[in-house]
């Protein structure tokens, strides 16, 4: 039988029974956390994920934080993303930033509230009209950072930008591009080739597909991605969706799906 017969075959089968699809992602997602538990004398990542640092860690003296803006809509980022990457600016005095990915602009306009300079980097607009998105869509980039003046919006594709022609290290460094294994991996590979110094922290979005749930494509591109000898440590961290890349040892415990809830008073402030 020819591997074009097959495929038309599985094809049909799945029309025919949809509920297939969920035996189909379930596999997928066995193979990504195999391809991730490959890394674990190195990175100590277990079937439960890697090990865990509390978000209170990042967030100032008190454990109190404003998140804004905040958008209220589908595909960003949560409070606690956020919060984390607010906390960890803060902890750098003249914080030089920098994000792949730059959507409504949510992260990159948080961070500039509390750095000296943030670098965001995005498919240009017509980039995206070439893969067919729709201007509703494409006029959502960078709607709550084009106004900041410490913000720099660079446009290109993270698989052949120019990092090394930024000329610069950074601070901190969130990667929140495209979430498929090889383009984990290659934004990883890339960043920690060009803008990663000794004191960097490096955050990945998305490497939990809901708060103590790895999603384990991100997490495998992500492992497979980090230089062999590069020096630091690698954490999950709770109530949140990111994972971390830390020069220094920060403190952390195993993963536990039965993390209490983090008790945490959320103030909605809308626009007028």
């Amino acid at each position: 039988m020819s591997r074009i017969t097959k495929t038309l075959r599985a094809l049909g089968r799945l029309a025919r029974n949809p509920w297939l699809l969920n035996s189909v992602l379930a596999a997928d997602t066995a193979a990504w956390q195999r391809q991730a538990l490959a890394h674990a004398a190195r990175w100590g990542v277990g079937p439960l994920g890697l090990p865990v640092v509390p978000l209170r860690h990042f967030l100032p003296p008190g454990g109190a934080d404003t998140v804004a803006p905040f958008a209220f809509q589908d595909g960003g980022s949560l409070p606690t993303d956020l919060a984390l990457l607010r906390g960890l600016a803060r902890q750098r005095p003249g914080c030089r930033y920098f994000e792949i990915g730059t959507w409504r602009g949510e992260s990159a306009a948080n961070v500039a509230a509390v750095a000296a300079s943030v670098h965001t980097l995005n498919l240009s607009a017509t980039e995206m009209r070439a893969l067919g998105l729709p201007d509703e869509y494409i006029d959502s980039h960078g709607f709550f950072s084009k106004d900041w003046p410490n913000v720099t919006h660079l446009h290109g594709n993270s698989a052949t930008f120019d990092f090394a022609g930024l000329g610069r290290l950074f601070d901190l460094i969130f990667i929140d591009g495209d979430h498929h294994h090889d383009a984990v991996r290659r934004d990883t590979a890339r960043v920690f080739a060009h803008l990663v110094g000794p004191a960097t922290v490096v955050v990945w979005h998305d490497a939990s597909r809901q708060p103590g749930a790895p999603r384990w494509e991100v997490l495998a591109g992500l492992l497979a991605g980090l230089p062999v000898a590069v020096a630091g440590h690698l954490y999950q961290v709770s109530h949140s969706l990111c994972a971390i890349y830390s020069p220094h040892p920060l403190p952390a415990a195993p993963p536990n799906p039965w993390t209490p809830p983090l008790a945490h008073r959320v103030t909605v402030e809308l626009p007028q």
